[in-house]
């Protein structure tokens, strides 16, 4: 029998030497360098190529901006505003054009009114009739020829009914014509004057020219000639 007890050898744990590097801790560093210099670096895909710059976040670069892009949205509400200005200034006011041709319409309906009245008569002519007859009364009054009596009564009253009408048509064809060619001498205006203006206008002037060739028939006994005294029968 072996009476010389066994021995148990265990692995020594010597220090390894100063200056010396533990191989599996080299190697972890070395695999920790790696990595970090692989997650520097960012991949362009447009040119292919890697780049050691950091990458940018999109977020980050949309909510910060560029100055470019600022300066736009700085700008931008002001050329709107003056764009607003611009169109209110072009847009053509109601109320104006409301008010351009009232003189010019107001005038063309006298125009017209005078004309009627030329033509049917007014009570200032059947009133100055009625007082040329009251006069040829008078003066006959006291005697006188048939003749005269129907000169002095009949005759000067329709004479006078006629010039009446007459004064009317004249007043009517002046204010059609002014009218008319107010525009062509007056002062130039950036809106033509409107029809309606013009086509009332023209009517006056139409029964104007009208009352006056009748007013003047009637005047110098154109149409109608006055009534003659028949001579006494002898006997």
């Amino acid at each position: 029998m072996n009476t010389t007890p066994s021995r148990t050898t265990t692995p020594s744990t010597t220090t390894p030497p100063a200056g010396t590097t533990d191989p599996a801790e080299g190697s972890a560093d070395a695999v920790t360098e790696e990595a970090t210099a692989k997650d520097s670096l960012v991949k362009d895909p447009a040119k292919g190529s890697t780049t050691d710059s950091p990458a940018k976040d999109p977020a980050t670069e949309d909510a910060t901006g560029t100055p470019s892009d600022a300066a736009d949205s700085g700008t931008a509400p002001d050329d709107l505003s003056g764009q607003a200005d611009d169109d209110d200034a072009l847009e053509p006011d109601p109320f104006e054009e409301a008010r351009h041709g009232v003189g010019a319409g107001a005038a063309a309906v006298v125009s017209a009114a005078l004309g009627v009245v030329a033509l049917t008569g007014a009570w200032t002519g059947r009133v100055a009739a009625e007082r040329e007859t009251l006069i040829g009364q008078i003066q006959t009054s006291g005697g006188g020829s048939a003749a005269q009596q129907i000169s002095e009564i009949y005759g000067d009253a329709w004479h006078t009914t006629a010039l009446v009408n007459g004064v009317f048509a004249v007043l009517a064809l002046l204010v059609g014509v002014f009218v008319l060619v107010r525009p062509a001498f007056g002062a130039p205006s950036d809106r033509p004057q409107p029809t309606w203006v013009r086509a009332v206008a023209t009517a006056g002037v139409a029964l104007g020219v009208l009352g006056v060739l009748i007013s003047a028939g009637m005047y110098f006994d154109l149409f109608v000639s006055l009534p003659t005294a028949g001579a006494p029968a002898g006997g």
